[in-house]
């Protein structure tokens, strides 16, 4: 029944999100934990909560429900433009939000493997792409420590292939890679129930989107694709643009 569904959702507990949007105490003791990057990429996050948590007669929504189009001279209206339906990971719980980027820095790390030893690049490029590999890395072993911390099992490694290129299409490829790095984390923020799980969350996703602009601007590409504000992808969106690289 509609109505039990609608007690079903009030008695889950709020998100981590949702809780600093609504004590302002907790939410700068949190700033604090979590560092300026990862601040930084709070603000956007804490717009789109804001602005979901009104009645309809927020920031960015029209009477009756229907969302506007976006204005990127109101960041509550962005926000609100950002999700259009539903993730069809709803409910996903911390363990498995946290398994589920573990994947993607498997991936990227065994990306960036595969491109030093390419031999595709040399001198400062392949500087950035060591350094670059050494951040996935450490991002790893972030997850695996914070899995382990709650009493999950990280999710092993699986074997990845990469289609060979030029220089210019790796760098193309490096740059999709990261985007959709940093977009799966901006999808799953205000899914999050743990603040510690939040920070860490947020401090990698600051990372990855400035691997992304780096790499843009490298390939020729626009340095912030989406404009001011960028827009989350679901956890079905990211699995199934990394999918052809993931061996069966």
């Amino acid at each position: 029944m509609p109505e039990s569904r609608t007690n079903s959702r009030d008695r889950e507990p709020a998100s981590a999100m949702e809780d600093l949007a609504r004590d302002p105490a907790s939410r700068r003791r949190f700033l604090r934990m979590a560092g300026g990057g990862a601040a930084s990429a709070f603000a956007v996050f804490l717009a789109a909560c804001n602005d979901d948590d009104d009645d309809g007669g927020g920031a960015g929504r029209t009477g009756g429900g229907s969302r506007p189009d976006p204005d990127v001279a109101n960041p509550g209206g962005v926000a609100a433009n950002r999700d259009m339906g539903r993730d069809p990971k709803e409910g996903t719980s911390d363990l498995e939000i946290l398994n589920y980027a573990l994947s993607l820095e498997n991936l990227e790390t065994a990306f960036y493997a595969k491109v030093i030893d390419s031999g595709l690049f040399r001198g400062s490029q392949l500087a950035l792409i060591r350094k670059f590999a050494d951040n996935e890395r450490e991002h790893r072993e972030l997850l695996e420590t914070t899995v382990e911390k709650l009493g999950g099992k990280p999710v092993a490694p699986k074997e990845t292939t990469f289609p060979p290129g030029t220089a210019g299409e790796v760098l193309r490829l490096a740059a999709m890679i990261e985007n959709a790095g940093a977009a799966a984390y901006l999808g799953q923020a205000n899914r999050i129930r743990d603040k510690e799980v939040l920070a860490a969350a947020l401090s990698i996703h600051s990372v990855e989107a400035r691997h992304a602009a780096t790499l843009n601007s490298l390939a020729g590409l626009p340095v912030t694709p989406e404009g001011s504000f960028a827009l989350p992808l679901s956890m079905e969106e990211v699995l199934s643009t990394v999918q052809p690289f993931i061996d069966s």
